[in-house]
């Protein structure tokens, strides 16, 4: 079987032969705009990964390595059907939603002594201790339970068999590559393989793969074994916020049809022609975006404090997407249930 496109070259692909999604060429150059104002503050900097996210880890350490992983590996799937009943953690006196309440649910089974970060632990982990660990101060449980037990059972015995249990280890035998250790993470633990079908070649998005490079190269600060050459050749995490946002902002378009089969609620299930469309065009859209950001700080000849790359625009413009969610409210965000988003 041939191998996949990589996610750069797949998002291309799709955006060129796309029915439903489009770009806009003058909203993306607005949206590099609005973030040329953020170019030198913390939003669109390395130390902001920690500075800004109270629940990240701030150590720089194996332990921290180890949270990102476990996190990342359960990285999917936060959707609420409704506004108004969601999931929730509360920790430290504050109510998380969203992927926040699965970081504020591994604080909460930490300070609780559950070593839930440990291979050794989850690799054996029972289901009803994963409801335990990861239960809602809601009437709304965090959804897709069972797949969470199970990924968390089949993840924990790859990285005791091949890793010796800590994916620092992993981590080392990447070389300072982010492609080389995407390739690893990929080759190894199978819920991590986001790749399908989309007019005849197989495309990859690899969210999970890539966010989990992007997570460690940022709580390791870019250095030791976070220090990763090639680490502007990882895009954005295609999820399903993102598209919202950047439709949102008038980068991305969509048909009329598309828009109301979104706004009825109608589910797209993986893989399905509109669903790959959304994904790759706001891949492809925030590469536009980035080049076209850099092209601006060139010009005003304003260099920034680090380097500006797709993840930190990733970084940028989820947070954006969480504070201005109110006035997002006319967007529908794309319905899909999977463990690979």
């Amino acid at each position: 079987m041939d191998a996949p496109l990589p996610p750069r070259e797949s998002a291309q692909f799709i955006a060129e032969r796309s029915r439903d999604v489009f770009i806009d060429g003058g909203g993306v150059r607005r949206v590099a705009e609005l973030l040329l104002a953020e170019a030198s503050g913390p939003g669109l900097r390395l130390e902001g990964w920690k500075a800004l996210h109270e629940l990240n880890p701030q150590a720089a350490d194996e332990a921290a390595v180890s949270w990102v992983f476990l996190t990342d590996t359960l990285n999917f799937s936060f959707w609420s059907e409704s506004d108004e009943h969601k999931c929730l953690v509360k920790y430290r006196g504050r109510a998380y939603s969203g992927y926040w309440a699965l970081c504020a649910a591994v604080h909460r089974a930490l300070d609780q002594g559950i070593p839930i970060t440990s291979a050794s632990y989850y690799a054996t982990v029972t289901l009803d201790e994963v409801r335990h660990i990861f239960r809602s101060d809601t009437e709304v449980s965090m959804p897709m339970m069972e797949e969470r037990h199970r990924i968390l059972n089949e993840t924990g015995t790859i990285l005791l068999e091949k890793f010796g249990g800590s994916f620092l280890n992993c981590v080392r035998k990447s070389e300072n590559s982010a492609q080389k250790l995407v390739s690893l993470v990929v080759e190894n633990f199978p819920s991590y393989r986001d790749v399908t079908q989309f007019e005849g070649k197989r495309v990859s998005f690899y969210k999970r793969a890539q966010i989990l490079v992007a997570d460690t190269w940022s709580v390791l600060e870019g250095k030791g074994d976070g220090c990763f050459t090639d680490i502007s050749s990882v895009t954005m995490f295609a999820d399903y916020r993102l598209p919202q946002v950047l439709v949102h902002l008038g980068a991305l378009k969509y048909s009329d049809e598309l828009l109301k089969k979104l706004r009825k609620g109608e589910m797209l299930s993986y893989g399905d022609r509109q669903e790959v469309e959304i994904r790759g065009c706001s891949l492809w859209c925030v590469e536009l975006i980035r080049d076209c950001l850099l092209e601006l700080i060139d010009r005003k000849s304003e260099k920034p404090n680090a380097e500006i790359n797709s993840i930190l625009l990733d970084y940028c413009l989820w947070d954006y997407a969480r504070d201005h969610r109110e006035d997002m409210k006319g967007i529908p965000f794309h319905r899909t249930r999977c463990i690979y988003y």
